[in-house]
């Protein structure tokens, strides 16, 4: 089965690499030196610097594997071309819930790069995928876990 394609503007893709840069070259050689200064308390069946350092070791690994693993799939899209009155990818949108006049502004991004407490959803989020391809005016229904909210698109912007 062929690996899901992984969209990226190029301020996602710049830090994903940034991050495995420091895992690679930083985090890989910290760990590396926790495992050899723990190699010197002695026997390593009992050792729990030891175990420790060497779970952190298989987690940094797995990481560097997932992140090698998103950045071979990514694909970076050009958000220049991207229409700026229709909501899509890096799209600011601003919503109003009909039900509570509450107003949430978010922007859409790729699921790689959504970030919740900062108002980025995914475009895979019920949210994210019912606002794709709306204009500002438009009423939009999101199926969510606890029913239907019916939300107002105020403005579409870049």
């Amino acid at each position: 089965m062929a690996d899901k394609e992984v969209i990226l503007s190029a301020e996602g893709l710049r830090k994903l690499e940034d991050k495995l840069e420091y895992l690679r070259t930083v985090r890989r050689h910290e760990v590396a030196e926790r495992i050899r200064k723990a190699r010197q308390f002695g026997d390593i069946s009992e050792n729990s610097e030891y175990e420790d350092a060497k779970n952190e070791q298989a987690f940094i690994e797995g990481e560097v594997l997932q992140l090698e693993k998103v950045l071979r799939n990514a694909k970076l899209v050009d958000e220049i071309a991207i229409d700026p009155n229709v909501a899509g990818l890096w799209s600011r949108v601003k919503l109003e819930d009909l039900e509570t006049k509450e107003v949430f502004d978010y922007t859409i991004v790729g699921s790689t790069e959504s970030d919740p407490s900062a108002n980025r959803i995914s475009d895979e989020s019920p949210v994210g995928r019912a606002l794709l391809g709306q204009r500002t005016g438009v009423e939009v229904e999101v199926q969510v876990p606890a029913g239907t909210i019916k939300y107002r698109v105020l403005d579409v912007s870049r």
